[in-house]
């Protein structure tokens, strides 16, 4: 991640105009991006939304077999401050390394979530033999009041699941339909994977204070008439206290959503920070080595170099 990204550059209405009494939804398409050797569809953020809620990086990793001479996905040390980065696996099994001395493998239908807080540096790579990956990663942003938070890494091998006219719910954060994830999260979220197992119809009660999107991972998605192909975004904006789905056999979405978050949030390479001059001291900090983003000695590789700082980044915020 290396474009600079800041709230005037980028739309920020909630709002979903009605058109002949009907609310429209957002389409946001995605761009192609290269994630430690494995191509991604990229939707957060973009030009035309920046957040849903506190949710301000969306990738689709995958679905990807690796074949030959791959050693499938592999990310080497790089640093974190002032966002969580959250990994939902859906095929294939990924080993995560921090700085805090923390090695976990993660594998279908469990989270990741790392809080970055003040600094933090990880590695991602695919576990030795395994040919498949497939997974959504997302950061969510941490607001001013907690952006220097203790760093920590925490791990979800149990999620509340439940299945409704042929959909199977898997709830990663949050709360939802009377369930509620023991997920860690700074600010009010929800985050929902959605699995049809035939072609099925299925209305979601929503929260009006929350915005929301949908992305289908596999499989077209019908929302309310209107269609999405799978990595566009269907941005429903604030208000809506109900939405209708249709997926097909074998469809799959993950909706996110949460309290629109009312802070100006500046996203560069790993940082996501609330001024321009905290993202060029994290990024001085790592290029210097400091103990601040520590080591992560059991990987073979080296680190990540970020592009050179913006011109503006030089000079005072504003």
């Amino acid at each position: 991640m290396s474009t600079f990204v800041e709230d005037r550059d980028l739309v920020s209405s909630r709002d979903c105009p009605v058109v002949d009494g009907k609310r429209q939804i957002q389409h946001v398409a995605p761009r192609t991006a290269d994630v430690g050797g494995i191509p991604v569809n990229r939707v957060l953020p973009s030009r035309h939304r920046r957040l849903v809620g506190a949710w301000c990086f969306l990738d689709h990793a995958g679905p990807a077999v690796f074949k030959g001479s791959s050693r499938g996905l592999r990310v080497g040390p790089h640093p974190h401050i002032g966002l969580q980065t959250f990994t939902w696996m859906i095929e294939g099994e990924v080993l995560h390394r921090d700085s805090l001395g923390n090695q976990q493998v993660i594998r279908p239908g469990q989270v990741n979530l790392m809080t970055a807080g003040r600094g933090i540096s990880h590695t991602e790579e695919s576990v030795a033999g395994d040919t498949h990956l497939h997974a959504a990663q997302l950061w969510i942003a941490l607001p001013e009041a907690d952006r220097r938070t203790d760093p920590r890494f925490d791990h979800y091998p149990d999620l509340p699941r439940w299945e409704t006219q042929g959909v199977d719910f898997t709830l990663l954060t949050g709360e939802f339909s009377g369930y509620r994830a023991p997920t860690l999260a700074f600010s009010p979220l929800v985050g929902l994977d959605l699995v049809s197992r035939e072609a099925s119809t299925v209305e979601l009660s929503l929260r009006k204070d929350f915005e929301y999107g949908v992305l289908p991972l596999e499989g077209a998605l019908d929302v309310e008439g209107d269609t999405f192909p799978p990595n566009e975004l269907a941005y429903l904006g604030c208000g809506r206290d109900r939405i209708t789905l249709s997926l097909p056999v074998g469809g799959r979405a993950i909706l996110v959503g949460g309290e629109p978050l009312d802070e100006e949030i500046l996203i560069w390479w790993n940082f996501v920070g609330h001024s321009k001059t905290e993202i060029a001291e994290a990024q001085r900090d790592w290029e210097a080595g400091s103990e601040r983003f520590g080591r992560i000695p059991d990987y073979d590789g080296e680190p990540l170099t970020p592009p050179p700082l913006p011109r503006s980044f030089s000079g005072d915020d504003g």
